[in-house]
Order: structure tokens, then sequence, then C-alpha cells
């Protein structure tokens, strides 16, 4: 049989059934869309977590007080958890590779400027934040390189704080109070937005050491380095767990790298993906069931067709493939326009809503696309094995 001659058979039925055709195409098509817009929502939810995660760097170890971890042993014969220190802080930036280091300290407090009041997140931190967490001024300074435990009464405002507490007016210099006590203001702090729920521009920065005294605290609640990029994490890591357990006499705090945290994010966040995939996925198991249903129904069709062409000399191989060849048409127009769909859906969805991001992964498209061909291939197969192994002469009687 000619290629042109299969090429003609094949889509002839295509053409002939034009509402079929289009109605078995349309199933392929919202499997795809679903499978193509799914995944780019789930996609997008994965770089968008991962960003927001990454913003303050990459090269960030995390170290908070008590143990995390399970042991093996009674946590009776640890009754205690000694709480991390600045002596702590000043032990660890003694660490060649370590470049940065800030402890932090969290309250709420209120703070009063004029007849102006509002109670925001007061962080404690060190002079070495900016650089640590790239979180920088706009416009002003950041805390002086001060003794923590003797700081001046210096604050640093988020840009939120600024705007509802002095508006338009010029904060730097002027003299606010954090809980009851006056501090003079230095700078405002670059906007950040927010980040999985905390308002990271509704906040105050001052010295660690006046927010330990501000909130009664005897330790700060983490301290975060920044280590150089040629070092490697877990040998930095290791470091931090040395010293420390050579101070505290047994490991009673936990150490987080930034590796760590991603990894164990991405992880879940594949899943997420797969997870949504797969259900855009059943969706293309129906449009798969809706060829074989169709396919099934055009062989009943054309059982006398299917016996002149093998009593023409058609070989069994060429009528399997000339019904192959229309299941794997119709999945391939289907999937194409279920691409159409899905990559179009996903980017309206993103312009419409700017806070859920989308992001169209395209080894997903192409994975879509080769399964619907794949679908329509295996949905074919026993339609296709049932007209070429049909009697030429009881196929002809048909008619």
């Amino acid at each position: 049989m000619r290629s042109r001659d299969f090429i003609r058979l094949s889509t002839s039925a295509i053409i002939a059934h034009r509402m079929r055709s289009f109605l078995t195409a349309l199933g392929i098509a919202v499997g795809i869309g679903a499978v193509v817009l799914l995944t780019s929502v789930g996609e997008g939810i994965h770089k968008f977590v991962l960003d927001e995660f990454t913003q303050f760097g990459t090269n960030i170890i995390a170290v908070n007080p008590g143990k995390t971890e399970t042991m093996g042993v009674s946590g009776a014969i640890f009754n205690t958890t000694r709480p991390l220190t600045l002596d702590d802080a000043d032990a660890l930036a003694r660490i060649p590779q370590v470049r940065g280091i800030t402890s932090f300290v969290q309250g709420n407090a209120d703070v009063e400027y004029g007849k102006f009041s509002r109670r925001v997140t007061v962080y404690g931190a060190g002079w070495q934040m900016p650089e640590v967490l790239q979180f920088r001024p706009a416009f002003g300074r950041f805390l002086p390189e001060d003794d923590p435990r003797t700081a001046r009464a210096f604050a640093v405002l988020g840009s939120k704080v600024r705007n509802e507490l002095f508006g338009s007016e010029n904060p730097l210099g002027e003299l606010i109070r954090i809980g009851g006590e006056r501090y003079r203001v230095i700078g405002v702090m670059e906007s950040k937005g927010q980040m999985l729920g905390f308002d990271l521009d509704d906040t105050v920065f001052i010295p660690t050491g006046r927010a330990m005294a501000m909130f009664d605290k005897d330790g700060v609640v983490e301290i975060d380095l920044l280590y150089s990029a040629e070092a490697s994490s877990a040998e930095v890591a290791a470091q931090i767990k040395r010293i420390l357990m050579a101070r505290h006499g047994f490991e009673d705090f936990t150490v987080t790298t930034q590796d760590d945290m991603l990894e164990v994010l991405s992880s879940i966040l594949d899943i997420l993906t797969l997870a949504v995939g797969a259900l855009g996925g059943i969706s293309l198991l129906v449009g798969g069931v809706g060829i074989l249903t169709i396919m099934i129904i055009s062989v009943n069709e054309r059982t006398g067709e299917i016996g002149l062409l093998r009593a023409l000399g058609a070989s069994r191989a060429q009528v399997l493939s000339l019904f192959m060849g229309e299941a794997v048409v119709l999945a391939s127009i289907g999937g194409f326009a279920g691409l159409v769909i899905g990559a179009g859906g996903a980017w309206l969805l993103g312009a419409t809503i700017p806070a859920l991001p989308t992001h169209t992964p395209w080894i997903y498209v192409l994975f879509a696309e080769l399964l619907a061909a794949a679908v329509g291939l295996l949905a074919g197969v026993i339609p296709a094995r049932r007209a070429a192994n049909l009697d030429p002469i009881e196929a002809l009687r048909s008619e």
C-alpha cells in the first residue's frame, strides 16, 4: 500500500465522522489540558516557595536551641536545655569559613511616635544582618558595630512601619518609643513583602542585647551564620557542633543548613507536583477510554471495507497500522489542543491571580504529548488487532 493511500484511508474515517472525531479528540484535549495546567500550578508553587526561602541567600546555616532529633537516650538524663548566648555567637564567629553572623531575638511590642502607636514584631539583631540575610536598608543605615551587650538605643524600621508612623516624613534621627523605651531611628529597610504569611515589612530592628532585656530573655532564639561559597556546608556545620558541644557539654541545639532545608522542601513540593499531575492523568485515562470505544465502533462499521482491503491484498499488518494510525492521529490532535488549553489556561490564571504563581515545565509538556500518543496507540491496539484478524470472506459477507 502506497504511503499516500495509507494516509488518505487513515484520515477518511476521521473526516467522515467529524462530530464523533471532535468529541474523541476533546476527551484527550481535556486530559492533556488538565495535566499541563495542574503541573504548571504545582511547579509554580514549587518555584515560588524555593524562591521565598532562597531570597536571603543559600550559604546560610541556622543554629537553634534545643535538639529536634530523636535520641536513643532517656530525656531525663538531660533535664535542662542550655540557651544559646551571645558568647556562643562570638565563639562561632571565629570559625575561619564564617563571613558574617547575627543573633536573633523576637517579640511583639508597641512602637509609638507622636500620637501614633502600632504593635509590631520587634527583632533583636546583630550589625551583620544585612550581609548575612541579604536584607539591606533602603535609606539610612543598619545598626552600628556595637557590643550587643552595651549597644546604643538605635532602631531600624521596616518599610510598612515607617509608612504607618511617619507617612512621607523623613524618620531619620527621630525618637520613637519601643516597649516604653526611647530609640533613635537611623534607617529604613527595603521592602520585602510577605514570606509564608510573615510580613517582613511590619517590623522594627533593635540591637540583640536590648531585645533580650526588653523581652526578659536569657538567650537568643537563633544564630544565623553566613559562610564562604567555597566552603562545604557539612564541614562548617561539623565545626559548629564541635564548638557548641565543647561549650555546652552535650548536643542540646539544632544545626540546620540551607541545603538540608531545601532538600526537604524540594522533595515535598515534587510530590505535590506529581500528585496534581496524576489528577490530570485521570482525565487523560478517560479520554483514552473514549478513543477505545470510538475505534471499536469504527471497526464494527467498516467491516465490509476491511474485507475488501484484505481481498485486494492488504496484509494484516497494513490493516493493523491503518486503525492504529487513526487512533494516534486523534490522540495527537487532542494532545495539541490540550497543550494550547493547558498552557494558555496557566498563563491566564497567572495573569488574573498574581498571588497564584504558575510555571509551565516544558519537560512535563513533552511528557504529556508523548503520553497522549501512547494512549491513542494503546487504545487502538485491541480494535486494530480485531480488524486485522477478520476473515476477508466473512467481512465481505457483512455487506
